[in-house]
């Protein structure tokens, strides 16, 4: 499944946003994408559920704080992703009629605003090609002992990451030179082809839609704004991660310009296999190598855990392959709960290294055992007794 837009991306709002900035966000595009305006479109049904999914965190306080601290891992919708189906009763101030209302101020069949929204108004402004910009987001890959997905641990990474630049301070011009209009699409950032009734408008490809350029540009940073800049990052890995966790460190990805917000910095996480545990979710799987001898008469065996050895009585007769449970002996839960469940398989374990007098004894105790003694291979000769009879009975025909 693919990675998830950042929530607050797919809202386009900052990460200092306020619930009512959040909420105005949403109504909007829940207006644009609801089901019941674009009934024959797959795709504004897919924006919906992004949006409505998008809403739900962040309008959420405790998610909200969540998300900021864990990325997508904190507030994980299960191996579905956002349920399209579920209940949206709890987004009752968002039913389509009252997001019209809210911007033509009369519902659907109000008076006003529809000349502005449909494009008959003002056009939206350009942004300031001189105003504050936010830094890149950034992803970084770390791999991580299986112990420290298990308990978690602190680490500090070293990046070379994009910063502002001293020199010029993010405006990328030299000291002196300034932004002038773009002479090929005029300062409006797009240019048009065609004619008549059919018309394209691309980005213009001097300015990159910014509308101006700069005169002379900045040779520290050679008009980019930023420059590469070593950084060390503490990170605080939670106890209970797994392979492909995503964690969020907002503000440490790329350096904003000019007065912008700093991106953030995402860090992938492999784990590395373990020597002792297998893993799958939030439970774990040991096996315990035990003799059989044990295994017939019964007794304890030592058990590793994360909690620590914990001593496990099997009874006499034990087979191999028998599977013992430990209950909250898993891994701890990222998100606060109970942990997960312990799998230990008992696995026998056939003595090397015999001295003489212990391979007299286990002569002499296969001479004393009986057919009843070992009942499973007893079964297991009479089932091939009657495939063989079976087999004479067919082949006299």
């Amino acid at each position: 499944m693919a990675d998830k837009r950042d929530y607050y991306e797919v809202l386009g709002v900052a990460k200092t946003a306020t619930a009512d900035e959040i909420k105005s966000a949403y109504r909007k595009l829940a207006m644009k994408y609801h089901p019941d305006r674009n009934p024959d479109n797959p795709e504004a049904k897919e924006k919906f559920t992004e949006v409505s999914e998008a809403y739900e965190v962040l309008s959420n306080p405790e998610k909200r704080q969540r998300y900021d601290q864990f990325g997508h891992q904190g507030v994980n919708f299960g191996p579905g992703g956002f349920d399209f189906g579920r209940d949206f009763s709890h987004f009752q101030d968002v039913d389509l009629n009252d997001i019209l209302s809210s911007f033509f101020g009369g519902g659907m069949g109000g008076g006003g605003g529809f000349g502005d929204f449909f494009g008959g108004g003002r056009s939206r402004r350009a942004a300031d090609p001189n105003g504050p910009r936010r830094g890149d987001d950034m992803t970084f890959r770390l791999d991580i002992d299986f112990d420290e997905a298990l308990f978690g641990s602190e680490r500090t990474i070293d990046l070379t990451l994009p910063s502002q630049c001293p020199a010029c301070k993010g405006t990328g011009a030299e000291k002196g030179s300034q932004r002038v209009t773009c002479r090929t699409c005029n300062g409006r950032g797009v240019v048009i082809g065609g004619g008549g009734f059919f018309q394209v408008r691309q980005t213009c490809p001097t300015c990159g839609g910014e509308g101006s350029v700069i005169e002379h540009p900045c040779r520290t940073c050679r008009g980019t704004g930023h420059v590469s800049t070593p950084q060390h990052i503490a990170l605080k890995i939670p106890a209970g991660v797994d392979d492909g966790s995503r964690l969020r460190l907002a503000g440490k990805g790329g350096g904003g310009i000019r007065g912008g917000e700093n991106g953030d910095l995402y860090v992938q996480l492999g784990v590395r296999e373990s020597d002792i545990f297998a893993r799958e979710g939030q439970e774990l799987f040991v096996d315990v190598p035990v003799s059989p001898i044990l295994a017939a008469l019964g007794g304890e065996v030592e058990i590793p855990t994360p909690d620590g050895a914990a001593q496990l009585k099997i009874p006499a007769g034990t087979p191999n392959g028998k599977l013992f449970r430990l209950r909250g002996k898993g891994v701890p839960s990222l998100r606060g709960g109970s942990p997960g469940d312990l799998t230990a398989r008992i696995v026998f374990e056939v003595p090397a290294n015999l001295d003489r007098r212990q391979r007299e004894a286990l002569a002499n105790f296969q001479k004393l055992v009986s057919g009843g003694t070992f009942p499973e291979a007893q079964s297991f000769q009479n089932k091939t007794k009657i495939f063989y009879a079976h087999r004479d009975k067919l082949r006299k025909k």
